[in-house]
């Protein structure tokens, strides 16, 4: 074999693997209304955007249903829902929270404190935020009533929302 050939070879990179110690979900669970609070400052957040347009082009004078189909509005329903799509997706899938879960120091993770998969966000917030929606918000109130605090989304992507840090024990590197 060349010397060129034998540059080629893959590297493995190996990722360190975090041991939760002492993890306990019933424990850490987010109290409801701290779920609660995120969960509204998210909402402030995504209707904020479309009002202000709205205020904007009445303040700088667009009326009745010109108002409406302006401009200015419908570039304050893309932002809302561009920002809506970052905070419940986007975010969630990189650090484990949204933009209101930030503020209020509660995260989503697995049942045994790893980060959540990419897959366990997609049911998360899409079947189970849609079953929670159908429920009328019922789905959400499990959190409140089950000794875990997970709601329904949670049961669905198998995930816990949690209030607290995780502690690591070692690292393994092989």
């Amino acid at each position: 074999m060349s010397a060129k050939a034998e540059n080629n070879i893959p590297v493995k990179r190996v990722r360190p693997e975090q041991i939760v110690v002492n993890f306990d979900a019933e424990r850490l669970k987010a109290p409801f209304l701290l779920r609660c609070g995120a969960f509204l400052i998210d909402y402030i957040l995504l209707v904020c955007i479309p009002v202000i347009s709205l205020l904007l082009g009445r303040f700088y004078g667009v009326d009745g249903m010109k108002l409406l189909n302006s401009e200015l509005s419908n570039s304050g329903w893309l932002i809302m829902f561009l920002l809506g799509v970052t905070n419940f997706v986007i975010f969630p899938m990189f650090s484990g929270q949204s933009i209101g879960k930030m503020l209020t120091g509660i995260r989503i993770v697995k049942k045994d404190g790893s980060p959540a998969t990419f897959l366990q966000l997609l049911f998360r917030h899409t079947i189970g935020y849609l079953l929670t929606a159908l429920t009328f918000g019922l789905g959400f109130l499990f959190s409140a009533l089950n000794q875990k605090g997970r709601a329904l989304q949670d049961l669905v992507g198998g995930t816990v929302v949690i209030y607290g840090k995780q502690r690591v024990a070692k690292e393994i590197t092989e």
